[in-house]
Parts: structure tokens; C-alpha cells; sequence
């Protein structure tokens, strides 16, 4: 699995990136961790807002930190 948190990295966006670390220490699931902190690369999923997460290519929350539940139902599939 494939988890991009994309922003520039502000404090939301690391609250965002060490959520998804935890849900995925506590999980067990096998996933790489990316963080796309390049304006240019984040327009270019079509996203204006940060933070976002985008898993497996598919844009799962826009301009908010997700809550720890959100995530692991995305994570868990």
C-alpha cells in the first residue's frame, strides 16, 4: 500500500503523517509512508487544500487532519 500525505509541512501535516504512522504500527499493515511537500507535485493530484491523503492513488481527505478512525477503515480495506 502506497500513502502519500501531500503538504507543505505544517503542523497539520505532520499531525496527519504521525497518525498514519500509528494506524499503521497498530494494524500491522505493510505500507510505505510518503510525504510531498513540492507545490507543484501536490497540483498535480488535483488538490488545493493540505493536508491531504491520497492511499493507492485515490484522494481520501482534503484540507483536514483525518480523525485516527477515518484512516484505519481506509487502511484496513
Amino acid at each position: 500500500m502506497e500513502i502519500k500525505v501531500l503538504g507543505p509541512g505544517c503542523p497539520k501535516c505532520e499531525a496527519t503523517a504521525t497518525s498514519i504512522k500509528e494506524v499503521i504500527s497498530e494494524t500491522g499493515v505493510d505500507a510505505q509512508i510518503e510525504k510531498v511537500t513540492d507545490l507543484m507535485e501536490i497540483a498535480k493530484h488535483g488538490v488545493f487544500m493540505t493536508p491531504s491523503v491520497v492511499i493507492d492513488g485515490e484522494i481520501k481527505c482534503v484540507g483536514k487532519v483525518p480523525k485516527k478512525d477515518e484512516l484505519k477503515t481506509w487502511i484496513q480495506k
